[in-house]
């Protein structure tokens, strides 16, 4: 696969401070849009899954709607890029196990990727994060009880990430995959699928580019520590 040398990833935030407790929404999720036309975040308070396809913004809520955003909304974290396809593949009657190993056997595990699967689900398992409001606790006690919603022979598309080993904490390193059905009625953070016929189209990075909260006050003062979410990270993911 060739890298595009001029494609990146651009995130607001970090998964990291995320799952600390860094939940205001230091950015308008639109501003994401004049970076990139796919990708994922959430809102203020961990509201819900963003999905940024196509260069639409649509966003479930913890009752299971999608809606699209206006832009104004405000995000803690979010990550998109301009998504070009390098490589593609078809699938077909596979779990997200065997996908995510198809992926891995033609992507660099030492490069950002985008991962775009578009297809017929024979079972898409989804969860939405519900809206926290301040003291907002640790992310990992929220997806301990969030919402879970599941559907058969949905056609739709998953939106996502792979992240290399090295930047875990900015992001969730491995795959962070988000799903939108094609009527648009159905969406969230994937937590397990399988597909029955798609096509896996994927974007290698040449570029990380990571813009802080800088005037957000408890960001700056409160030190992320790594030793303390790494874990984390890997239940809520």
């Amino acid at each position: 696969m060739t890298v595009k040398t001029r494609s990146y990833i651009y995130q607001h935030g970090t998964l990291g401070g995320l799952m600390q407790d860094l939940m205001d929404g230091t950015e308008k999720i639109g501003t994401l849009s004049n970076y990139g036309d796919f990708g994922l975040g959430t809102l203020e308070g961990s509201n819900g899954e963003v999905i940024f396809l196509d260069g639409v913004i649509y966003h479930a809520d913890e009752q299971g709607n999608i809606n699209q955003l206006s832009g104004s909304e405000m995000t803690p974290y979010a990550a998109v890029t301009n998504f070009e396809a390098d490589d593609q593949f078809s699938l077909s009657a596979v779990s997200d196990d065997t996908v995510k190993s198809a992926i891995l056997e033609r992507i660099s595990h030492n490069l950002f990727a985008a991962v775009k699967i578009e297809g017929t689900f024979k079972r898409m398992h989804v969860r939405v994060a519900p809206k926290q409001v301040k003291p907002y606790p640790r992310f990992v006690e929220i997806a301990r009880n969030q919402p879970e919603f599941a559907a058969d022979d949905i056609t739709g598309t998953i939106v996502g990430f792979f992240t290399p080993g090295l930047f875990h904490g900015a992001a969730a390193a491995g795959f962070h995959l988000h799903f939108i059905s094609d009527d648009r009625k159905f969406g969230g953070h994937v937590l397990d699928f399988e597909l029955a016929e798609g096509e896996v189209k994927l974007m290698e990075l040449a570029e990380f580019r990571q813009h802080f909260p800088t005037e957000n006050a408890d960001y700056l003062e409160n030190e992320i520590k790594l030793e303390e979410i790494a874990k984390d990270i890997e239940e809520a993911e």
